[in-house]
Order: C-alpha cells, then structure tokens, then sequence
C-alpha cells in the first residue's frame, strides 16, 4: 500500500533529547558555568523549560529563527542574573559545532532502517535546521538510508501545517494515498500528517495513553515496525 515513508528526525531516528544533554553538559563544564548555578542539573532545568515554550513560538511562526536561538540560549544565564552577550554567543557557537558530531540514534533505529530502505523510499520530514540536520544523519551513519531530506526550512512552513507536507509530496515526486509518516510528534507529525492526508505512525516513546484519533499505527520501540510495514 504505501511507497514513501516519511520520518521525523530528533528523538525519532537521531536521539537529540540524549545528544542534546550531552552537549550541554560539555559547555557547562567547558565555560566553568559552575560559577552561576548550583549544578548542571539547575542549568539544564531552566534551560528546557524555556526552550520547549520558543520552540512552541517558532513553530507558530511568531519568533524567527535566530530570536530563538538568542533567547533560548541567552534565557539560564539571565534567571542568575548574568548578561553576558559574548558569553552567550561563545558558548552557543561551541554547542552547535559540537552537537552536529554526536552519534547516539534511537533503540533499535538503525535496524528498522535498515529494513525499511529495502522495501519503501525513506525521505527526512523535519522542523529542524540544514545546517544541523544533515551533518547529525552523518555523524549517525543514517544518511545512507534516505534518498532526500525535506526540511519546513525548505518553505517557511512547520509541521503540523499541510503545506510542509504537500510540499514534501511535491519534492519527492509522492502521492498522499502511498505515504506514511513516522514521529515522535503528536501534534506535528501524526495530526499533521492526518489532516495532509498520509497515513502515520506514532513512535510512543513517552508511552502516552490517551490519543484524539487513532492513528494507522503505533510504536513504542522500533523493533516493532515490522508488525505494521
């Protein structure tokens, strides 16, 4: 039934809440912010609280790209009291080169990609950044599986918006009635791909329980992809 699938990328292949953590705690201890927080566990605290409210706003496109990597960066620091412009610039600089080069994937990703690529087109659908994206599929060793990386960079418009999703149609030569689409995501990949037209599968990691429609699937590891494709 279906040709295309379509997967998100962080904290659906590529295990960027872990990866992301990492890098944080390199540019804690790199940047001695040992100086303004009681622990990295404070820092890192703040910091996801905030960060998960700007990324909410850059989704809906009320803040632009680089207002929220000002703010999200910038925000920790400020709630000690510590404006530091350069600092801010510093130490996100070093995140987003170290980040880029940081390989853990999700359990049993790498398998399941392994077996999808040999029966359907895999294509990247994601909200994130070029610059990033592509080199993190790299540094995985993931790239090698997908035949496009389609990005709401690409056109200005987020998941869950339809656009983004007809536009991946368009840019991978699919069609809505062969495509599926696998995230992480709720909102933006599963009730996006729903109101778009394509069929979805929810990788449940958080192992949520209550759900507004049910979707063509439902995964909560990898290794189980094979009961549904």
């Amino acid at each position: 039934m279906y040709k295309s699938i379509f997967i998100d990328l962080d904290d659906t292949v590529w295990a960027f809440s872990e990866n992301a953590r990492d890098t944080f705690q390199d540019m804690y201890e790199k940047y001695h912010f040992e100086r303004y927080f009681d622990s990295f566990h404070q820092f890192y605290t703040i910091y996801s609280g905030r960060n998960e409210i700007l990324w909410g706003e850059y989704g809906a496109g009320h803040i632009t790209k680089d207002e929220l990597n000002d703010m999200r960066f910038s925000y920790p620091l400020q709630q000690v009291g510590v404006e530091d412009k350069a600092l801010v610039k510093a130490y996100s600089d070093d995140f987003f080169a170290e980040i880029v080069y940081k390989k853990k994937t999700m359990p049993h990703a790498v398998e399941a990609l392994e077996y999808l690529s040999s029966k359907y087109n895999l294509y990247i659908l994601s909200n994130g950044f070029r610059e990033l994206q592509e080199q993190k599929m790299r540094s995985a060793g993931v790239d090698k599986y997908f035949k496009k990386v389609v990005l709401s960079e690409d056109i200005g418009v987020h998941k869950p918006f339809p656009e983004i999703f007809y536009f991946a149609m368009s840019a991978t030569q699919s069609e809505l009635h062969t495509s599926l689409m696998i995230g992480d995501n709720w909102e933006n990949d599963i009730a996006g791909a729903k109101d778009a037209g394509l069929g979805q599968v929810f990788y449940n990691v958080k192992k949520t329980t209550k759900f507004s429609f049910q979707p063509t699937g439902i995964i909560e590891d990898w290794n189980e992809i094979g009961k549904i494709l």
